[in-house]
C-alpha cells in the first residue's frame, strides 16, 4: 500500500460519458476501494456535457489526438498533488493520449485501463454490421473511414483513425504508459495482437462490493439487465424465449425498447434503481447476456456471480472465458436463438443443477472479483508501475 513508507497517492484521470455506464461506475467503485486501503485519491473528472450536436462531436473528435486543455486541468492537478501514479480511464475526447507524456515529463508513473478498443478501433467495439470486427486490430485504422465506423460519420472516423495512427506511430503506447490493465484475458489478447507491449498489460477486472450471502429459497425468474440495443442480442432473447415457450423480466431502456413493448415472451420494467436491479438479481435462476459484440467486461456477470445467480450467455469474447460452461452457467452461440433457447430450458429446467451452478458462480466471485481481491490486484499494479518508472528514469537523464 505504500511507495517507500507511505502511502501511495494516486491521481485519477477519467473523461466522463454523456450517458453514465460502466466506466463511469467502475471508476467511482475504484476511488472509494482505494481511499478505503489507506492511498491519498484525488480525482480529475471532465464532462462531455458541451458535446451536445453532430458538430461538436466532430470537432471533439478532430482535436481528440492530443487535447492542450484536458491535459493541462490534470497537470495543474498532479503538481499540486504529488501523485506517484496518474492513472487514466476514459481519456476520449477531452484529454487524449498525450496526458501520458507529460505525466511521465511530471515523473508520474502513467498507468491505462482499457475498458473499451478506442486504442485500436474508432467505434471502440469491434463491431460493425452487427458483427464483430478486427480489420483494424493489425490493419490500417484508416480502414474505419470507409465503413464510417464512428457514429456512422466518415469525418468522424477520419478524426479518430488519426487518434490511432498517430499515437501508434509515435510510440506512445510503448514509452509513455507504464502498465495497461487489460479486464479480462481476451481483451488483453485483442491489444497485444494490435502491437500493444505484452509485458506491459496486467489483467485485473472490475471490483464489486459484496452484497452479501445470497438470498435463500426458490428462484423461478429468467432475468435480463442491460441497453435494449442491437449489439446486445435482445431481438434473439426475444425470439429464443419465445421457443422456449418462457417469459424474461427485463431491466434496461435504449433504442430498441418500443419494437420490444408488448412482446408477449418479456417482461419490460425500464430502469430501474441499482438496488431493486440487485433485488432482481437475488430473485432470478439464471441471468442472460445473448450479446453479439465482444462486450468489454459486463459487471452484470459479476452481479449475477455475487448474488449465487448463474449465467447463460454467449459464447463470443470475453464471455466465453467468463461463464464457465456447465460450472458457472451455460453458453449458447450468438446469435442462434434455437441454441440460447435450448440453454435456456436446460437450466430452468433443472432447479437442483441451477442452484450447483450458483454456488459455483457465488465462489468465484468471491475469489476473482470480490472489491477485497481487485484492490489488492491494481495496488499490485501501481506498485509494478512506480517501480517501472523508477528504473526508467536514470536512463531518460542520461538519454540512453
Amino acid at each position: 500500500m505504500t511507495a517507500g513508507t507511505r502511502p501511495l497517492r494516486i491521481l485519477l484521470a477519467h473523461n466522463r460519458y454523456q450517458v453514465r455506464g460502466g466506466e463511469d461506475a467502475a471508476v467511482s467503485r475504484d476511488l472509494a476501494a482505494l481511499e478505503r486501503a489507506g492511498c491519498a485519491v484525488e480525482a480529475v473528472f471532465l464532462d462531455n456535457e458541451a458535446i451536445d450536436s453532430g458538430l461538436a462531436r466532430l470537432r471533439a473528435a478532430a482535436a481528440a489526438t492530443h487535447a492542450p486543455d484536458g491535459i493541462a486541468r490534470v497537470m495543474a492537478a498532479a503538481r499540486r498533488f504529488g501523485p506517484d501514479v496518474v492513472h487514466v480511464h476514459n481519456f476520449f475526447p477531452l484529454l487524449s493520449p498525450g496526458i501520458h507524456a507529460a505525466a511521465r515529463a511530471a515523473g508520474c508513473a502513467t498507468v491505462q485501463t482499457l475498458h473499451n478498443y478506442r486504442l485500436i478501433c474508432a467505434n471502440a467495439f469491434l463491431m460493425r454490421d452487427g458483427a464483430p470486427c478486427e480489420l483494424c486490430v493489425t490493419g490500417s485504422p484508416y480502414r474505419a473511414v470507409r465503413f464510417a465506423c464512428y457514429r456512422g460519420s466518415r469525418v468522424g472516423s477520419l478524426a479518430v483513425a488519426r487518434m490511432i495512427d498517430r499515437h501508434r506511430r509515435a510510440g506512445t503506447w510503448e514509452r509513455d504508459v507504464d502498465r495497461f490493465i487489460a479486464l479480462t484475458p481476451f481483451a488483453r489478447e485483442r491489444f497485444v495482437a494490435a502491437g500493444f507491449p505484452a509485458e506491459k498489460i496486467r489483467i485485473r477486472p472490475n471490483g464489486l462490493p459484496d452484497p452479501g450471502p445470497p438470498a435463500d429459497g426458490p428462484r423461478r425468474n429468467l432475468l435480463y439487465v442491460g441497453r435494449l440495443s442491437p449489439e446486445k442480442g435482445v431481438t434473439v432473447l426475444a425470439e429464443a424465449a419465445a421457443l422456449a415457450g418462457m417469459r424474461v423480466t427485463v431491466i434496461g431502456e435504449g433504442p430498441l425498447a418500443g419494437a420490444l413493448a408488448g412482446h408477449p415472451a418479456l417482461d419490460l420494467r425500464g430502469a430501474l434503481p441499482p438496488d431493486a436491479v440487485q433485488a432482481a438479481m437475488a430473485r432470478a435462476c439464471v441471468l442472460v447476456v445473448p450479446s453479439l459484440w465482444y462486450e468489454g467486461l459486463p459487471m452484470v456477470v459479476a452481479e449475477a456471480f455475487a448474488a449465487g445467480t448463474p449465467v447463460v450467455a454467449s459464447r463470443i469474447g470475453a464471455l466465453a472465458g467468463l461463464v464457465d460452461d456447465g460450472a458457472t452457467g451455460l453458453l449458447a452461440e450468438p446469435g442462434d436463438a434455437a441454441d440460447l433457447a435450448r440453454a435456456l430450458g436446460r437450466i430452468a429446467g433443472d432447479p437442483a443443477s441451477a442452484a450447483a451452478m450458483g454456488r459455483e458462480a457465488r465462489a468465484v466471485y468471491e475469489r476473482e472479483w470480490h472489491e477485497d481481491v481487485t484492490t489488492r490486484t491494481l495496488l499490485d499494479i501501481y506498485r509494478d508501475a512506480v517501480a517501472a518508472r523508477a528504473a526508467d528514469a536514470p536512463l531518460a537523464r542520461t538519454g540512453t
